[in-house]
């Protein structure tokens, strides 16, 4: 099927980037959230991204309005019934994916191909909340979507073939490069990134080194483009420890959070997008490190 519609649900960081760069590659994108507020800021978000691609000059000043000229929103799910493909972009929940997928079932034609952007559910698990399970599967991309090249493409038990061609065609069509994976808790990337996150938390938290040596051992040492904490920043240490806690359950005491992620969730430190993480934030812009977590108590 030639795919044209794109109903993206979720209008955060990762849904409104993947709507971004569906509509600049040439698709009608539809982006969808319950908050209007969340709407609203991710269109500004998307306008300011252009006008600086703009302003930089990689892109001209008519591909950016006819870009946003094929961008929509919708507060109601309504704008799914000409959807050829929904991408779903909502946080990491089995229970609040699957209610998306019903809402949608009785909205979307039956063609419609439902696409998770999960980073650790089991797509055969989203699959059976649906009356077309065949046509479930996950396209999970890389913050920031507009710039990270890889998706990596998740095939459930039921997942047609058909569809998988469909998929790699959108996703090549955004400029992305596709990786195949079984419908196994992490995948392949987070199966093998995940763990080294929460290993240089426990690092951290077990005062064997500090935050900046961390980043930097892997940055200079490993020659990663960025630390691994400044990275679980980006990620956000919410949705971190809400993976490794799938992925716990899954495969044993290997995979278990640390305790210090752990700590700083419930203390509120999210990464960037709460101004705090392993680092301090303002207005995007890595301030340094955390004193909470630098600071010492005596009695």
């Amino acid at each position: 099927m030639a795919i044209q519609n794109i109903f993206v649900v979720g209008a955060g960081l990762m849904g409104s980037g993947i709507a971004q760069t569906a509509a600049v590659n040439g698709y009608n994108v539809v982006i969808n959230d319950q908050s209007k507020a969340a709407l609203d800021r991710a269109v500004a978000g998307i306008e300011k991204a252009l006008a600086r691609e703009v302003e930089k000059e990689r892109m001209t000043q008519q591909a950016k309005e006819e870009a946003l000229a094929r961008l929509s929103t919708d507060d109601t799910m309504e704008g799914a019934r000409n959807a050829d493909l929904v991408i779903e972009a909502i946080y990491e929940n089995l229970e609040a994916k699957q209610a998306v997928f019903t809402k949608l079932e009785e909205i979307c034609p039956p063609e419609t191909i439902f696409a998770s952007n999960t980073s650790s559910i089991s797509l055969t698990a989203l699959a059976a909340a649906t009356k077309r399970p065949s046509r479930v599967v996950g396209m999970h991309f890389f913050s920031p979507v507009p710039k990270m090249r890889l998706c990596e493409v998740i095939f459930g038990l039921l997942t047609a073939q058909d569809v998988l061609y469909a998929i790699k065609e959108v996703g090549q069509k955004m400029g992305k490069t596709m990786i195949l994976a079984d419908d196994k808790p992490g995948f392949i990337v987070n199966r093998a990134l995940l763990p080294m996150l929460n290993e240089a938390c426990v690092i951290v938290g077990s005062f064997i080194g500090t935050v900046e040596d961390v980043d930097n051992g892997m940055k200079l040492g490993c020659n990663h483009p960025m630390g691994p904490l400044e990275l679980a920043d980006m990620i956000g240490l919410d949705i971190l420890l809400n993976v490794m806690t799938v992925l716990s359950k899954e495969y044993g005491e290997k995979y278990h959070p640390s305790l210090l992620l752990r700590k700083m969730v419930t203390a509120g430190f999210l990464g960037r997008k709460s101004g705090a993480g392993f680092y301090i934030y303002q207005n995007g812009k890595k301030m340094g490190v955390n004193p909470a977590l630098t600071q010492g108590h005596k009695l």
